[in-house]
């Protein structure tokens, strides 16, 4: 779970929701600490990785180029034998394509990938992560939640991103005045 935190919140201080990819550039404006790229996966491909046995996801920490993204995601899912075709492709790209995304807008020549199989709680509290900024995208099961809060409070209302859509969040290391 994430906390968007502020020590004086602002009414518009809240998280964006945009419908295409370049509105996830509003990270980057004052009074934007997250932003939701609202989009619906395929059924096709939701009823896929939802039949997966979560053996057969890839999981992983590492390190890279953006460009190195997609052969790393189809080493790791040929690891995991997770199975060839046309959904299997749809996961590769789609990692791939928000790895090159994220990497524009942080203007980041490496990326942390972070792939995990989550079958609990992975956050048991409210909490703002010690970075710049996280791309977060939940492929199935529940969605990230997240918060907005003042001071160090839990928040007073907590809501969840929608399978599949893709959220940046502002971490504590955020520039307070971006160059």
């Amino acid at each position: 779970m994430n906390v968007l935190r502020h020590a004086h919140v602002e009414p518009d201080q809240s998280a964006r929701i945009v419908d295409a990819p370049e509105g996830l550039r509003l990270i980057h404006h004052a009074a934007c600490p997250a932003v939701i790229w609202q989009r619906e996966p395929a059924l096709r491909f939701q009823r896929w990785i939802d039949a997966l046995d979560p053996e057969h996801l890839p999981t992983a920490r590492m390190t890279l180029r953006p460009d190195a993204v997609p052969s790393a995601i189809e080493h790791l899912c040929t690891g995991a034998r997770l199975p060839e075709g046309y959904e299997r492709g749809c996961l590769i790209g789609d990692i791939s394509a928000m790895a090159h995304i994220f990497a524009d807008i942080m203007g980041a020549d490496y990326l942390a990938l972070r792939l995990d199989v989550v079958a609990s709680n992975a956050c048991r509290k409210f909490h703002r992560d010690a970075i710049t900024a996280r791309l977060i995208c939940t492929y199935r099961g529940t969605g990230t939640q997240y918060g907005l809060s003042s001071n160090d409070d839990d928040p007073a209302e907590v809501l969840t991103v929608p399978t599949g859509a893709p959220m940046i969040l502002r971490g504590t290391e955020w520039p307070v005045s971006p160059a």
